[in-house]
């Protein structure tokens, strides 16, 4: 073992060129308390999703130990990563260190079998015993055949790469270890514990094949995951000695989202280094490649000019595109998109054989090939193959559509895109990106000598383009929008995000107006801004269930999001549900009050809060019209999930006294972490729709009137007069033309006001000045806030700042809405009884607040 592990083949080395693991091992991030649940996304999404919450993680030597606090035995643990990241790196780290007595010395035997050299034996029966003994002929020469004596550990590495029918419900039990049987049979009662419970087993698989193994049978889930921004800095430090062109690099990189996702990967860092390095050199002085297309067509490039090189002896100015450079490339790209179709990333020597490849011309390729294709000589005799990561069989997929579709072009990329939409989890989505990438003129300038003739062209790409965007148009998830908006970066068509950049920055009409498209726009500009995203505060875009729904991919990577009062529906509480119930999901902090969602909404979201994965502490459902019905589903959740859920908030509700009883902690709930329960200001009328529960009825306070201000209907409206009113003189009354009401407004408070002329209305201190000049006016000072209406239009006040807003005033009548434990105060148009939100004002207040009306034209009036 130890012979066979000490070296590995790393990047360009070439055959009998081996680097010692030892000396390129690089620590990996291994983290504890995944799930084998298969996320219905394209790897690079994965990691561009992966929740940033703090998590344990271990040691490659450490893999079958307790966690700290637990005593349970690990029999079978579950390593995954996506491609590239290192799961059979690690897995030979640990057999080395264990093969050279460093770690792990309590196991008597490391036996290692990478799925894809058991693939080949699928056709034969074997006994465990003879299994062993066919890949580890000492064991047979040493006379080892009870295994149940001894420690033992399994590696089967590459569970993705499986071509066995592992049946674990139907395949036979077996339990003799010498009992002969198919190879998928063997393997089932093996991680089932029917044969040879004793043994330990370790099973590394990218994440899509993960649920292939039930849970039940998996200890713990460890995940590798890629390097860390730092790791990545370190790694091209390290690559490009010196300083100035490292920074460069590096700084290139991060202005491109793509790459930046990508290079979380070390081999893709690898690839990007190859690339970069000869672009630096080269004396053409060569834009350095930003999308994955661009990147990609270069690593080809690069590698047919070693081949020339070095392999033909040629120069470096002689065209790199020989004939049988071609002949290869236009092969393999048969291969890459044959076996993409089929779902496969590992090859045998009968599917190479099958597109025209030669083993024995490929090995004279070698200098070119094995960088973009792994030999691997196994256990076993027969040779497996595969690319050096994924991303280049899906380029070179998408090279061989390219090159072999010739007519009706624009079809073919029209049924490309709704194919990859049409792909249950996303795994054609870098193909699709690849394949308009190529479509560029820009990007056939390279690779002119392989391609015989220019495809796409301007108007092409044109077209295409336009056909994205009408798709984006359309009612599509969020997260195949994001993929088109890379696909229209692909095709260099910027223009819908630069729409919406234009759009935020010059102030111009409100986010509310936002087509569909625009605001999956938005969400690609959030989603590549670099731009911290740990709280989404939805009411920054519009207080709408449209652009929650739209903007779910960036809402997905919150760990605090803000929805209160934002229209949301059941509709948006299944969506929810699905986030809260997500492996990724990384939301800790959920404002949800102020929304309609009633106790079907809460059954919904129930369905989130109770999965495992669900690690929400603080929930606020205040002003939601939750009923006893809803505790009930929510007391269900808590019993299902107990261990997170710290701070719930119920008040504005009519929750009553059983379901208040049904949410306490207490001896009866024993496992429940609930800290704090919110139940005050509780009722029936909390049921009344909307904001119009938290009612109220301003007073107006004769004593405040200034004496051009006439009081009537029962002191429910006031007028501004130019004859002088009769009051008594006091210390209390205003000098300009305003007055507040008496009751000081306390929690949440909404009220409406009809109006006609000039007016402005909002809230203020008790301690406001009382002069006659301007600063004493609602809205020019520190001390009050204020919305002014007329017929021109709205503005807000604070603090002698104006706000216009680009709301028309279509109707008289405006709401007014204070959270005053919040801070928040919030001005609406009321339209057929429909509110139209026109601003927020978010601040702490630190006195008693009162409703106050300011007149700026005489007949101008307000009736509350």
């Amino acid at each position: 073992m130890k012979q066979k592990f000490q070296c590995v083949f790393e990047g360009v080395a070439e055959a009998g060129s081996p680097t010692l693991l030892n000396q390129i091992y690089t620590e990996l991030f291994i983290t504890v308390g995944g799930t084998t649940e298969v996320l219905n996304q394209h790897e690079v999404t994965q990691i561009e999703w992966k929740p940033d919450r703090p998590e344990t993680s271990i040691r490659c030597e450490d893999i079958f130990k307790p966690l700290p606090g637990r005593n349970e035995l690990i029999r079978t643990a579950m390593t995954k990563g996506v491609a590239g990241i290192g799961k059979t790196v690690l897995t030979k780290k640990f057999t080395l260190d264990w093969a050279e007595g460093k770690a792990n010395q309590d196991i008597h035997f490391v036996f290692p079998f990478p799925f894809r050299e058991l693939n080949v034996l699928k056709e034969k029966k074997f006994s465990l015993v003879e299994l062993l003994y066919h890949f580890f002929l000492e064991a047979k020469e040493a006379g080892i055949c009870r295994f149940e004596d001894f420690k033992v550990l399994f590696i089967f590495d590459g569970l993705d790469e499986c071509r066995l029918p592992l049946d674990f419900h139907n395949n036979e039990i077996l339990t003799d270890i010498k009992e002969p049987a198919s190879l998928d049979v063997l393997l089932t009662n093996l991680i089932r514990g029917n044969l040879l419970p004793s043994a330990r087993l370790w099973i590394t698989t990218r994440p899509a094949a993960a649920s292939q193994v039930p849970p039940e049978c998996i200890d713990v889930v460890t995940e590798i995951r890629g390097f860390t921004d730092p790791q990545k800095e370190k790694y091209f430090r390290k690559r490009f000695r010196d300083k100035e062109q490292a920074n460069r690099i590096i700084s290139h990189i991060k202005t491109s989202q793509s790459l930046h996702i990508m290079c979380h990967i070390p081999v893709f860092c690898w690839i990007t280094a190859t690339v970069l390095e000869d672009v630096l050199k080269s004396r053409e002085r060569l834009e350095l490649p930003k999308t994955l297309t661009k990147m990609h067509i270069h690593f080809l490039v690069v590698q047919s000019k070693m081949k020339k090189i070095k392999y033909d002896g040629g120069a470096e100015t002689d065209s790199h595109w020989s004939p049988e450079n071609i002949k290869m490339i236009v092969s393999l790209g048969k291969l890459a998109f044959e076996q993409l179709q089929k779902g496969n990333f590992i090859f045998y020597e009968s599917d190479l054989t099958e597109c025209g490849i030669d083993i024995r011309a490929a090995s004279v390729y070698s200098g070119m090939l094995t960088q973009i294709f792994k030999e691997a000589g196994g256990l076993y005799q027969d040779k497996v193959f595969c690319f050096v990561h994924l991303s280049v069989q899906e380029f070179l997929a998408a090279l061989h559509v390219h090159l072999t579709f010739m007519n009706s072009v624009i079809q073919l990329y029209q049924s490309a895109v709704v194919k990859a939409l049409k792909s249950p989890n996303g795994h054609l989505d870098l193909f699709l990106r690849f394949l308009l990438g190529l479509s560029l003129q820009s990007n056939q300038t390279p690779l002119q000598g392989l391609l015989t003739e220019a495809r796409g062209g301007t108007k092409m790409n044109g077209m295409v383009a336009k056909y994205i965007k009408k798709l984006i148009r359309k009612t599509l998830s969020p997260e195949r929008s994001i993929n088109l908006f890379h696909c229209l970066n692909e095709l260099n068509d910027n223009s819908l995000t630069e729409e919406i950049q234009q759009y935020l920055h010059s102030g111009g009409p409100s986010t509310d107006e936002l087509s569909p498209s625009q605001w999956s726009a938005l969400g690609f500009i959030l989603l590549s801004s670099g731009k911290d995203l740990d709280v989404f505060d939805l009411k920054e875009y519009s207080m709408s269930e449209e652009a929650f729904l739209r903007l779910l991919p960036v809402f997905k990577l919150s760990k605090k999001a803000l929805l209160s009062g934002c229209n949301l529906s059941e509709r948006s509480c299944k969506a929810l549900a699905l986030v809260l119930s997500s492996p990724a999901s990384n939301l800790k902090v959920l404002d949800l009050s102020n929304n309609d969602l009633q106790d079907s909404g809460v059954q919904l979201l129930s369905a989130g809060l109770e999965s495992p994965h669900c690690i929400l502490e603080s929930l606020c459902l205040s002003g939601c019209r939750i009923t006893e019905k809803g505790c009930i589903s929510l007391a269900s959740t808590l019993k299902s999930n107990p261990s997170h859920l710290r701070d719930l908030d119920l008040s504005y509700n009519n929750p009553g006294d059983s379901g208040v009883k049904l949410l306490s902690p207490g001896p009866q709930n024993p496992n429940w972490r609930l800290d704090t329960l919110r139940v005050d200001h509780c009722g029936w009328q909390r049921l009344t729709r909307g904001l119009r529960k938290y009612g109220c009825e301003p007073d107006l306070d004769p004593n405040t009137a200034n004496t051009n201000l006439k009081l009537s209907d029962n002191k429910r409206k006031v007028t501004a007069v130019q004859q002088r009113q009769p009051y008594p003189d006091h210390p209390d009354r205003f000098g300009c033309v305003q007055l507040l009401c008496r009751s000081a407004l306390t929690g949440r408070r909404y009220w409406e006001v009809e109006w006609a002329g000039w007016v402005s209305i909002g809230v203020a201190y008790r301690g406001i000045g009382r002069e006659n000049n301007a600063a004493c006016r609602l809205g020019r000072n520190h001390q009050s806030w204020s919305l002014k209406c007329s017929d021109a239009g709205y503005s807000v006040w604070h603090d002698n700042r104006e706000k216009v807003l680009s709301v028309p005033p279509t109707s008289k009548r405006v709401a007014v809405y204070v959270d005053r434990p919040a801070g928040t105060l919030s001005f609406y148009r009321v339209s057929s009884d429909t509110l139209v939100h026109l601003h927020t004002f978010s601040t702490t207040f630190t006195e008693a607040l009162h409703p106050g009306f300011l007149f700026s034209s005489f007949d101008s009036w307000v009736s509350v």
